[in-house]
């Protein structure tokens, strides 16, 4: 579509905004920032491509690591609720019966319904501490 569009006569700036608009992603509008501006400049592609491939790995890169870095958050935030669910269902296999009186009652019941809540809560807010946008 770009090729069309520059043959029919469009800029090159008109060309490519119309890909950035069709496929949004951060490394696409550098890349065409970059084309956009060699070619008003006349500076050499060549070299500018060649500084936003190595940019767009350092980026890759960082990623990778900052995922790495944050996976032990992420675990922690799938066994907050494992364990909370599992505590519970351990009092109830060495007290059998114990979760039955327990939710038996109305304040038992609130009890139960608060603690998922809890748990819930603790889950995303720690998921949603740990997002980290690079």
């Amino acid at each position: 579509r770009v090729a069309d569009r520059l043959a029919v006569g469009h800029s090159i700036e008109e060309a490519l905004g119309e890909i950035v608009e069709r496929l949004p992603s951060r490394e696409l509008v550098v890349l065409v920032s970059t084309l956009v501006l060699s070619a008003r400049a006349g500076g050499a592609i060549v070299g500018s491509l060649r500084n936003l491939t190595v940019t767009l790995e350092q980026r890759k890169e960082t990623r990778r690591e900052i995922r790495t870095q944050l996976s032990q958050v992420t675990v922690t935030a799938y066994l907050v609720p494992v364990i909370g669910l599992g505590s519970l269902l351990l009092v109830n296999a060495m007290m059998p019966g114990a979760l039955d009186r327990m939710t038996g009652a109305f304040v038992g019941q609130v009890a139960v319904i608060v603690s998922l809540g809890l748990f819930a809560l603790g889950f995303v807010l720690i998921r949603r501490l740990s997002k980290i946008d690079v």
